[in-house]
């Protein structure tokens, strides 16, 4: 059987901890970021956890 391969775009979205948390940067950071206040940005710019019903699913788009 051959080896399972990891889905490139998850990859690209995600990234593991030393801990083997999944983090995950904020939504809504691509564009009308003139309308957000700053400490909006602040908070969405930083790398939040995977919401545990997803754990599953990335896990296994990841090849984990």
């Amino acid at each position: 059987m051959p080896k399972m391969k990891t889905k490139k775009a998850a990859a690209k979205r995600v990234r593991v901890t030393g801990s083997g948390k999944l983090m995950a940067c904020g939504t809504g950071m691509r564009h009308h970021l003139e309308h957000k206040s700053a400490k909006t940005r602040r908070a969405l710019s930083r790398d939040q956890r995977i919401a545990k019903d997803d754990l599953k699913t990335m896990s296994e788009l990841l090849c984990r």
